[in-house]
């Protein structure tokens, strides 16, 4: 199997190209493949896939073997990917998801190679049964949760796949890994969540840490800055165009008032290519 190691702002990916279909054992190679120690190493296995409703369709199985329905940075690598190979000629590309369906795709190019990809993330899901969560409201802003005598407050959003924001006094030295796992299985998310601790320093910046569903904490996740951009504006504390700091680096997010839609733009990176037998 050739594969190609990818990374947007280090959430990184293993891409295959090839395949007509995802392949059965997609869950189990992921998990295997993925591996940082006994495997290549990355946050998820992305197949590259023909699609009758786009130019292109991406799977995506993160590194326990499950599927997620959508991928920011994973969107802006396959786009980089095909682009850079000769897959296609534009520059503007649609590109196939199984949970926020066929999203339109800007690269910038420079010297023949895309430096950079904006991404249509499509209308922001907010009603709460929708996310899902077990909350039936139009929008859930600023919601209690429980977790082990502790509570939280969250703001629920979905890009295509469930996020909870969820705003503390410092997001860079917030202890992701005790309070992340508890909160992404908590009863009140159906499907799990990702989960994002944010902390907005003006009305243009917020610094945010991520623990994703299936992957624990990553550098960086892309539906995860759209997401705490969304809850920002609903609650408030940003206007609808800013920078969403993540550990790997900063993303642009604007939720344009004028179609509802969520566009990310930020870099694809690719760092290097081989083949191995599975």
């Amino acid at each position: 199997m050739e594969f190609t190691k990818m990374h947007g702002l280090g959430n990184d990916f293993i891409l295959v190209e090839g395949e007509t279909a995802l392949p059965a054992n997609a869950g189990e190679l992921a998990v295997k493949l993925c591996d940082r120690f006994f495997g290549i190493g990355a946050d998820g296995l992305v197949y590259i896939l023909p699609s009758d409703k786009a130019d292109f369709m991406m799977r995506i199985m993160n590194s326990d073997g499950s599927e997620a329905e959508q991928c920011g940075n994973a969107i802006r690598c396959v786009a980089k990917y095909v682009y850079d190979r000769g897959l296609t000629d534009k520059s503007e590309v649609t590109i196939e998801t199984i949970g926020a369906g066929a999203q339109k795709v800007q690269l910038t190019v420079e010297n023949g190679k895309a430096v950079k990809v904006k991404v249509d993330m499509g209308a922001p899901i907010l009603k709460g049964l929708q996310v899902p969560t077990t909350v039936d409201e139009d929008r859930v802003v600023d919601y209690p949760i429980v977790v082990d005598g502790r509570e939280f407050r969250f703001t629920a959003v979905s890009m295509g796949n469930p996020h909870c924001v969820i705003y503390v006094d410092d997001a860079v030295s917030f202890d992701l890994h005790t309070w992340g796992p508890k909160l992404e299985k908590h009863p009140m998310f159906p499907r799990k969540v990702n989960v994002e601790f944010a902390t907005v320093k003006t009305r243009d910046y917020a610094d945010m840490r991520v623990w994703e569903r299936g992957a624990g904490p990553t550098l960086a996740c892309g539906t995860g800055a759209c997401a705490t951009l969304v809850s920002s504006v609903l609650n408030g504390l940003t206007d609808r165009t800013a920078v969403v700091s993540l550990k790997g680096g900063e993303l642009l997010i604007e939720w344009n008032e004028a179609d509802n839609h969520v566009y990310m733009t930020g870099p694809a990176q690719e760092v290097y290519t081989g083949k191995l037998s599975v």
